[in-house]
């Protein structure tokens, strides 16, 4: 009897734990220092398969939102691996709801869609081979018994999606064979792939414990940019490199060996001593929340400017200066329209604006809020409509996008009737009890914070005509919010 037959919760005749939740391989994995480095791999694996690249180039906020993706893609497989089915299966029909919007042709007109079942399957099977593989590098490989156990729990995270398995092979002897098939037949260089390899961290913006320090990440990434870069290419399959026509910087295979087996140290440290989700959430704090975790950031913020400082003295970068307040250009609480576009409408970060970069924000909306039906599709819709509103006033040229400089050109006024609907059904979504006002609690849930006292009321709510005006006025006037940017602007 196959994974494909067996529930992944029921008891197993050797007593081994269930295929998920506590006791599994994953959770296992999950706080260990090594997986930043396999999750790395496993990206440019998927993002170098045809479909997949382009997916992510056309529909993917990884180039100008990394650090919300980060966040987006740990929540999500935290939910698919959760003991509970119910929290799967949930994550699950929501995940197949957000693939069953992405669709499209690469630039050589070949067509995508993100739910097809080998696609998906490729995705999964990149997790699991680059999890084998930092185990391999890192000098602890996995006895065959523990990698079968593995890819079990692999194939039912693929069952959990599609309802089956059957696009992996059954056994794990014969996915070998399948995997070396995919990246010598199917695998090219895509620009997805490069940019991953080449540009990700080369302007990788700073996280929020950073964002005041640009003088120290940059004289960090500079560094570790091109590190990552040669330790992710010299650990990829020699098949794709040599395909790829990747290059091999001098010393790369002794440099990424020493980069695994230096993470792999870290099991010598004290239990509890690494935890993957303390760590990403420092990384993706907002800068305007209220959590505690907030406080230690500000503090740790306010040295790494003191460092930035000493570093510029010591050794001036050229080319980075202290950030600037948008005010500063255009006046308090003011944004120019270049600003704007860049920071809030290309949430896709390719120069332009269209659908997928608003369908990106009703997805961000979405996350924060944990939609189901028929809210979700909703707020899609109010969003696909305001999108056809700005194309048909934005874009002159004609070419079913708007550029940054159409969008300067025209200075609009963007509250038209269908942004008031994106806010009218924003209110309805984050008003979870229903009762006409969103509480703190459900604002807390939108925003990441508490309550700022210029907007509640006297009792404690956030009425709807508030909001709209609040949230259109963000939109179309340009103007900085602390509560409105980072829906937007995070990085």
């Amino acid at each position: 009897m196959t994974t494909d037959t067996i529930p992944a919760d029921a008891p197993r005749p050797d007593e081994e734990p269930p295929l998920f939740g506590p006791g599994s391989r994953f959770q296992a994995f999950f706080d260990d220092p090594r997986w930043a480095l396999a999750m790395i791999r496993a990206t440019v694996l998927e993002a170098a398969h045809p479909q997949i690249g382009a997916a992510l180039l056309d529909n993917s906020t990884f180039v100008a939102h990394p650090w919300r993706r980060l966040r987006n893609t740990f929540l999500s497989m935290r939910r698919m691996y959760s003991g509970d089915p119910v929290v799967r299966e949930r994550e699950a029909a929501r995940l197949n709801r957000l693939h069953a919007r992405m669709s499209g042709t690469d630039p050589r007109g070949r067509a995508y869609d993100a739910m097809d079942r080998a696609t998906r399957a490729w995705v999964i099977a990149t997790l699991f081979e680059s999890a084998v593989t930092m185990c391999r590098l890192s000098g602890q490989p996995l006895e065959q018994r523990t990698m079968e156990r593995m890819y079990a729990e692999y194939r039912a995270f693929l069952a959990a999606l599609d309802g089956d398995a059957t696009e992996l092979p059954e056994e794990l002897h014969d996915f070998w064979a399948y995997f070396d098939r995919v990246v010598e037949e199917e695998l090219e260089n895509t620009e997805a792939a490069r940019i991953i390899l080449y540009r990700l961290f080369d302007h990788l913006p700073a996280p929020a414990l950073l964002d005041g320090a640009p003088t120290v990440w940059a004289a960090g990434r500079a560094v570790a940019g091109p590190l990552f870069g040669a330790i992710t290419v010299a650990s990829l399959p020699e098949a794709y490199r040599r395909r790829a026509g990747l290059p091999e910087m001098p010393g790369a295979d002794t440099l990424m060996r020493g980069a695994y087996l230096a993470a792999g140290l870290a099991r010598f440290l004290p239990e509890g001593w690494l935890n993957a989700e303390n760590i990403i959430d420092l990384l993706t704090l907002s800068t305007g929340s209220d959590d505690p975790p907030a406080r230690t950031v500000a503090a740790l913020r306010s040295r790494m400017k003191r460092a930035s400082a000493l570093l510029r003295l010591i050794t001036p970068l050229g080319g980075v200066p202290d950030p600037v307040p948008a005010s500063a250009h255009t006046g308090e609480g003011r944004r120019s329209a270049e600003e704007f576009f860049r920071q809030v409408l290309d949430q896709t970060g390719d120069g332009h604006l269209d659908w997928p970069d608003l369908a990106a924000m009703a997805r961000e909306l979405s996350t924060r809020l944990d939609l189901d039906e028929p809210e979700e599709t909703r707020l899609y819709d109010a969003f696909a409509a305001w999108w056809h509103e700005l194309q048909a006033a934005l874009d002159t040229d004609g070419d079913g996008r708007v550029s940054a400089a159409e969008y300067a050109a025209a200075i609009p006024s963007l509250a038209g009737p269908a942004l008031i609907r994106v806010a009218e059904v924003l209110f309805d979504a984050a008003d979870g009890d229903g009762n006409g006002t969103i509480d703190a609690d459900e604002y807390r849930e939108l925003f990441r914070t508490a309550f700022h006292r210029d907007l509640a009321t006297g009792d404690g709510t956030y009425g709807r005509s508030a909001f709209v005006g609040d949230f259109v006025s963000f939109m179309s006037a340009r103007r900085t919010s602390t509560p409105y940017d980072p829906l937007f602007t995070d990085a």
